[in-house]
């Protein structure tokens, strides 16, 4: 099973700019899809973004036109350009496959740690 680790989160001011890297354990370039979700607090879990081998990607309504997700099947990492952020942007971020990891043997989906991304001034 991959295993997946991000990093880059931090605090940040309204407008400011932060880049997400996602480094997995394993090969992802047989892995069609991966994607960033964020997770703020009483709220679900959200996909904001989706990279597809072939480098299509899509994103949410909220975050189109400022994240940029982009993979390097060659360094098996994931990354997220978030700018003009703002404090709804507030959450922690994870990659995942889409649809998630599932653990082996279990009906679970394997998350990370995640990276707490904070929008506040």
């Amino acid at each position: 099973q991959v295993q997946l680790v991000e990093s880059g989160g931090g605090l940040v001011q309204p407008g400011g700019s932060l880049r997400l890297s996602c480094a997995a354990s394993g090969s992802i370039s047989s892995i069609n899809a991966m994607g960033w979700y964020r997770q703020a607090p009483g709220k679900q879990r959200e996909l904001v973004a989706v990279i597809r081998s072939g480098g299509i990607t899509r994103y949410t309504d909220s975050v189109k036109g400022r994240f940029t997700i982009s993979r390097d099947n060659a360094k098996n990492a994931v990354y997220l350009q978030m700018n003009s952020l703002k404090p709804e942007d507030t959450a922690v971020y994870y990659c995942n496959s889409d649809p998630p990891i599932e653990v082996p043997g279990t009906w679970d989906e394997y998350w990370g740690q995640g990276t707490q991304v904070t929008v506040s001034s």
